[in-house]
């Protein structure tokens, strides 16, 4: 799927922890995620990669959720963590809560979160 251009913003004005292909990348204690929230969407779900003004490239998320209270950032979890077949506790926020770019570390093993993110990316 091609990756569409989105607004450029990174998590919290920081560059993106994505590279220039992907949108994400590995730590030592796991993958960081760079995302771009819609909240309050006609419908919850993953909508591939998009590509920043900057040529990063981010995974572009829809969630029905209102962003009050957390609420969207819960909803965002939940789907991301149901998706990748990992527990909730698995996946935390880093940077962005409560903005639309958003930065998500993945815990575990980062070489098998790598492959297992490729074979989800090319399944949607």
């Amino acid at each position: 799927m091609p990756a569409a251009k989105c607004d450029g913003r990174s998590a919290g004005g920081q560059p993106a922890a994505g590279s220039r292909d992907r949108p994400w990348s590995a730590r030592p204690d796991g993958v960081d995620v760079v995302l771009r929230v819609s909240p309050g969407a006609s419908r919850t779900a993953v909508d591939g990669t998009a590509a920043t003004l900057g040529g990063d490239v981010v995974l572009r998320v829809r969630v029905a959720a209102p962003p009050e209270g957390g609420k969207a950032n819960d909803a965002l979890i939940e789907l991301l963590a149901r998706s990748w077949r990992l527990p909730k506790t698995r996946l935390t926020i880093v940077s962005g809560a409560t903005d639309r770019a958003k930065r998500l570390h993945v815990a575990g093993d980062p070489e098998a979160l790598l492959a297992m993110l490729e074979r989800w990316l090319a399944s949607l």
